[in-house]
Order: C-alpha cells, then sequence, then structure tokens
C-alpha cells in the first residue's frame, strides 16, 4: 500500500464492525481478520487524499454477452475502442468459426458486437490517414505440439508452369510422393499464371533468329499433412509430388516440391487477409491481401500515411526471412517492402528522417541468436546500425517498448522483458536511447520494482509513462502476476508508486489512453492459475479503467477546450476557445493507440508550440512528417496543475 495512513480507535472500531468483541474474533479467527484487512485497505484507497496522490481504479460493468477475450485494442477517432478477439486462443472458436469484435463506447458504456470476416487472433494494425484502421493477418491454423501430432507435415511448394491461367487447388487436395505417400493440403491455394518472357537473338549476319519463348514458373505454398498417422510418411530428401485430379497437360504444368516432412511440433499458421475497419459505419472493410500469410507481425505506420508490414508466422508456421511488404491506403494494395529479418511483433518507432528504430523489444517467436540486436534501420536504404548499451540485452522478449514524450526528444525507452520462449527469466531493468545524439547508446534508467514481463505502458498528457501490472514468470506461471503500477517521469528520471490495480494482467493483455484522460485495461491469459502450476488458468474478461491523480484534484475542474478547427496542417496554426486560458501550460497532439501482446508503436506524444491570449489559446504543429504522421490525433491541453483537458479529435494532413 503506498500510503502510510494510522486510523484513530474510532475509525478502527468502525472499519472492525464495532465492539471489542468483534475485534478480539478478528484477532482469533484468520478469515475474519482477512475479511477486516480488505474492508481497511478499501477505506484507505477510497479516500481523497489517498487518490489525489495514486490515483484509482474502477471496474467496469460488461454484460455478458459482451465479455470476450481481449486479444487486440485500438482506440478509434470516434473515441470508441475496438476489443478484437478473433478465436482468442481458443481451439474450439476456431474450429467453429466463432470469431468475435466488440466496440466499446466509454462515455455512453455501452457495448456492440461487430461482425467479424476473419480470425484476426494474433494479427497486426495500424491507424491510417482518414482514421480507419488497417488490420492485417491473423490465425489460419492452431499449433499442434510435439507430442500431439499424429500425422506428418510440413510445407509443399506448388508450381504452376502455365503461362496462360492460374492454378487453383481446394483444401483437401492430394499430393502423391514418388514412393506413393500420400498428402492432404489443409487450405486452398492459388498459384498464378506462369510468367511469360520473349527471348530475341540475332545471327552472325545481324539477322534476326526466331522468337524463343521462356517460361518461369509460379509457385505458392500450402501445409500439408499426411493422409496415414505415424512416422512413415516422414522424408528429409527434396521431391516432386503428383497433383491428384490433375491429367495430360495440366498435370505437366502443375506439380508440388517438398523437402521436409516431419512429426516436429506444428506451429500457428498466419493468413494474407487484410481489412480496414471504418470507424463510422463500424464494420470491417476488405482490401486487397498481403502476399505474405503473418501471423504476430508488427504493423508501423510511416511518414507518408502508408503502412509497413513486418514479420510473422507464414502460412507454414514459419517465421518469414524478410519479406516485409508496405501498404497504400490510396490504392488499398500492397507492394514489396525492404528486405530484413525481425522476430515476431517487433517494437519499431518512426522516428526523424523517416528511419525506424527497434530497441529489441518483441514478442514471440525466432531464434535467440538472429534479430535480437536493438538498432536504427533505414527504410529507404535498407541499412540497419545498431545501437548498444543495453543491459540484459538477452531479456528482451515480452518487453515494453515506447518512444518517450514529447517525440521531438528522440528518445526511446525499454523496461523489463525476459528470455526468449518459455523462460522463467525476467529483468526490472529500464533503460533510454536519445536518438539524437550522433552515436546512440542505451543508458540505464530506474529499475521496476521486480523482474517483469507484460508490462503494459501508456503516455500520458503530462509527459509522463503510467506502467501497469506483467508477471515475473512466462504467462503468469506460479500465480506470478504483479499487482502494482508506477509513473515514469522523463523529466526527473524517477519511478513514483501508483495505485494498485486488482485484476493481473500477463500475455495478451492491453491498455491504453482514453479521450478523457483515464486509463483501460483489458485482457490477460495465464497459463496456470495456481502457484502449483497445477490448474490451467483462464482467460482475464474483466476491464479496468485507472484514474491519474491530477482528475481527483480541483474539485473536477479541468480545462474545456471550445470551438475550433477540425484539422491543421503540418506546420500550421489552429486557435481553440479555452475558458482561463492563461492557466494552460503545454499542448500536445497524442496518436490514439493500437496494441497488443504489449507492443503499441502507434502511441506517441508531439509538443504543439503554444501561445495564449484571453480566452484562447492558438497551437502550432511541426512541419516534419516523421515527427507527425497523417492522422487523426487527440489533442489535450493541460494547466498549471497538471490537469489535463478532455481531448479534442483533430485530425492532420
Amino acid at each position: 500500500m503506498p500510503l502510510s495512513y494510522r486510523p484513530t480507535q474510532r475509525v478502527k472500531k468502525t472499519l472492525l464492525g464495532g465492539g471489542a468483541m468483534v475485534v478480539l474474533a478478528a484477532l482469533n479467527a484468520p478469515a475474519a481478520l482477512s475479511f477486516a484487512q480488505d474492508r481497511y485497505h478499501a477505506y484507505t484507497i477510497g479516500r481523497p487524499a489517498y487518490k489525489a496522490r495514486y490515483g484509482s481504479w474502477d471496474r467496469v460493468s460488461i454484460p455478458e454477452r459482451f465479455r470476450t477475450n481481449a486479444i487486440h485494442a485500438a482506440l478509434l477517432r470516434t473515441g470508441k475502442v475496438l476489443i478484437v478477439a478473433g478465436s482468442g486462443n481458443d481451439e474450439e472458436h476456431f474450429d467453429a468459426g466463432t470469431f468475435d469484435t466488440v466496440l466499446w463506447d466509454p462515455d455512453a458504456g455501452t457495448f456492440k458486437k461487430i461482425g467479424t470476416p476473419e480470425d484476426f487472433f494474433c494479427g497486426g494494425h495500424a491507424a491510417l490517414p482518414d482514421g480507419r484502421l488497417l488490420v492485417a493477418g491473423g490465425t489460419a491454423r492452431y499449433e499442434v505440439l510435439g507430442d500431439e501430432v499424429r500425422h506428418a507435415g510440413g510445407g509443399m511448394r506448388v508450381k504452376n508452369e502455365n503461362p496462360d491461367k492460374p492454378l487453383t487447388l481446394r483444401k483437401g487436395t492430394v499430393f502423391t510422393s514418388p514412393a506413393g505417400a500420400e498428402y492432404v493440403s489443409k487450405f486452398d491455394v492459388t498459384v498464378p499464371k506462369a510468367k511469360r518472357a520473349f527471348e530475341v537473338d540475332y545471327d552472325r549476319s545481324g539477322a534476326m533468329k526466331p522468337w524463343k519463348t521462356r517460361v518461369t514458373a509460379s509457385e505458392r505454398r500450402v501445409f500439408v499433412e499426411a493422409v496415414e498417422e505415424g512416422p512413415q510418411a516422414v522424408t528429409g530428401k527434396a521431391a516432386q509430388y503428383r497433383i491428384r485430379g490433375l491429367t495430360g497437360k495440366a498435370a505437366d504444368n502443375a506439380y508440388g516440391l517438398a523437402e521436409r516432412i516431419t512429426m516436429d511440433k506444428q506451429d500457428f499458421q498466419g493468413i494474407r487477409a487484410a481489412y480496414e475497419f471504418d470507424p463510422v459505419a463500424e464494420k470491417y472493410v476488405p482490401v486487397a491481401p498481403m502476399k505474405e500469410a503473418r501471423w504476430y507481425p508488427t504493423l508501423v505506420g510511416l511518414d507518408d500515411g502508408r503502412v509497413l508490414a513486418v514479420s510473422g508466422l507464414d502460412d507454414v508456421g514459419e517465421i518469414l526471412a524478410g519479406g516485409n511488404e508496405i501498404y497504400d491506403p490510396r490504392t488499398k494494395k500492397w507492394s514489396k517492402g525492404p528486405f530484413r529479418y525481425f522476430p515476431t511483433y517487433p517494437a519499431l518507432f518512426l522516428t526523424k528522417g523517416g528511419k525506424l528504430f527497434y530497441p529489441g523489444a518483441n514478442a514471440g517467436y525466432g531464434p535467440a541468436d538472429k534479430g535480437r540486436v536493438p538498432g536504427l534501420w533505414d527504410p529507404e536504404k535498407n541499412t540497419f546500425t545498431e545501437v548498444g548499451g543495453l543491459t540484459d540485452a538477452d531479456e528482451l522478449e515480452t518487453a515494453a517498448a515506447l518512444m518517450l514524450p514529447p517525440a521531438q526528444d528522440q528518445k526511446v525507452m525499454v523496461l523489463g522483458g525476459g528470455g526468449v520462449g518459455e523462460s522463467g527469466r525476467s529483468t526490472a531493468r529500464t533503460a533510454v536511447a536519445d536518438l539524437t545524439k550522433a552515436r546512440p547508446v542505451f543508458e540505464r534508467g530506474p529499475d521496476l520494482p521486480q523482474g517483469t514481463r507484460y508490462l503494459n505502458s501508456v503516455l500520458m498528457p503530462d509527459d509522463t509513462v503510467f506502467t501497469t501490472g506483467g508477471s515475473r514468470d512466462y504467462r503468469g506461471r506460479g500465480a506470478s502476476n504483479i499487482l502494482k503500477a508506477q509513473f515514469y517521469d522523463p523529466a526527473t528520471g524517477r519511478l513514483t508508486a501508483a495505485a494498485d490495480p486488482t485484476v493481473g494482467r500477463n500475455y495478451h493483455s492491453e491498455a491504453l489512453l482514453l479521450p478523457d484522460g483515464r486509463v483501460a485495461t483489458f485482457g490477460s491469459d495465464s497459463l496456470y492459475g495456481d502457484r502449483a502450476n497445477t490448474r490451467l488458468g483462464t482467460f482475464e474478461q474483466r476491464m479496468e479503467v485507472y484514474t491519474p491523480p491530477a482528475l481527483h484534484r480541483g474539485n473536477g475542474v479541468r480545462p474545456v477546450i471550445g470551438k475550433g478547427p477540425e484539422s491543421v496542417a503540418r506546420g500550421g496554426s489552429a486557435s481553440y476557445a479555452v475558458e482561463g486560458s492563461e492557466r494552460i501550460a503545454t499542448a500536445r497532439l497524442m496518436r490514439p493507440s493500437a496494441v497488443t501482446h504489449t507492443t503499441d508503436v502507434e502511441q506517441r506524444s508531439v509538443e504543439l508550440g503554444l501561445k495564449r491570449k484571453p480566452g484562447r489559446v492558438t497551437v502550432t504543429v511541426p512541419e516534419d512528417p516523421a515527427l507527425v504522421p497523417p492522422g487523426w490525433y487527440m489533442l489535450f491541453l493541460t494547466d498549471t496543475r497538471g490537469t489535463p483537458s478532455v481531448a479534442k479529435w483533430v485530425r492532420v494532413g
């Protein structure tokens, strides 16, 4: 309990139910004493003085039919929160095709079910310039652990040598090896037409020879499983496979190639599907699919409004070797991006000059010795400059990372993290890299109270960082959830305690800033539910909202942004009516979050130029699109007491 308070004898009697007999009973009965302590704690954290110093937590009332496994959460320009479960890490939901999305309106306290056309579980998302949310990737198949694999499986490369028509093979297509073993495809696959090129040559006299036609086969991959159970269908030899149902020339033009079909663990597999969520129509709108299937990808907005999709597990469950893609919201199509390898869900932050900083924080999949080193990536030149100085550099998986406020300072912080995979190791380390330096390095920050994985970290309007939750061990094993929260102040470099949350949060949890200045927390997916790791955990469907101390001070009086423009150009200014404008200390544009798996590369806080006149304030937006990518932002004004306004939504073009 952060606040020390000694109650009077009268208060003690009241809290314990009154009377000496009750007190004595409590002292001799552990259950009664525990009840009394809970009552006392509830009294303490409910006191105005406590809330004004540490803030407070409140549970959100959710009707049962709207409770869902929150895997993803994104704040929309309407002020509503899109909570995406997909199949929600529930294989029964996946098998039934039951995919879930819930839209929450924090102001009205209402919920709405949204039709969900694909399993967006463990996909990626990023805000687009017009306020839509791009959602891409997700789950094509759940993992099968090694001891549960009954049929040998692996990736089959399907070749099409016909330059006149594409080849479409439906789920269930049978491929036959030279030895007669049969394998069945688990998904539909369409292979484009082969590429035809004409070659022109000349003889010694200079006369043109007859044209030659060169055909280059196209290919797509599909996951296949042996028809028969057991290891007899395992192979480590490259071979060509016949496709059942094709005859004559079609059989000559199309075939399968596979190198390894094993009984090893079969990982999750991704999908290529991409959609834009329309916040006004409140529905998913399909756009062109990605070239690569992706599960656990990061989507990061670029300075021109396009979105870069990075990493992920592909359609056969292998981590992508570096084939990244760029989405253009004007054409609704994808194009080839710079080739670079990252582990899944890498934290990538847009910095000055259009470069992306990778602090090493990531979630999920990838070898321990590849793609783990922090550095500054230039997507245009495809160069990568390593940034050193980080302690516990082998404990960056499930770490939190964010660009510290204001974005002009170009400082990126990493907090906590753990060992690769199901490691039980976790670190209390925080560190900050100053990217304005010629040769940036990480410098150690204040330690967290304990080693922490899955820490959720949220930028606040007063330039502090609110951090909450997490667990010491992998997915909260051993009942290791951390019911603590704290603020980090970039100006002082210190951590200070905040009120403790009442709901534990670890894997598959999220936190984001709401337009009213509060923080909402969602989800958590503990592997086990007890200290002995004998009882399987359940997905946490309760939601909590944190109200920071500033909103408990001053009798609820806070700045109010009145009439003013809804859009402003980069480098331009906008004026707003504000009563008591002389008390306004700072103005910030805050980009709304799109968060999953402790990864939120969207949130950023941009300092605005500020001028005050009686009853009005004028703010000026920086010109650099790498500081202020195009899109919708929350405009917060904060007064001299540190109290923020309710945000006004502003579009920067």
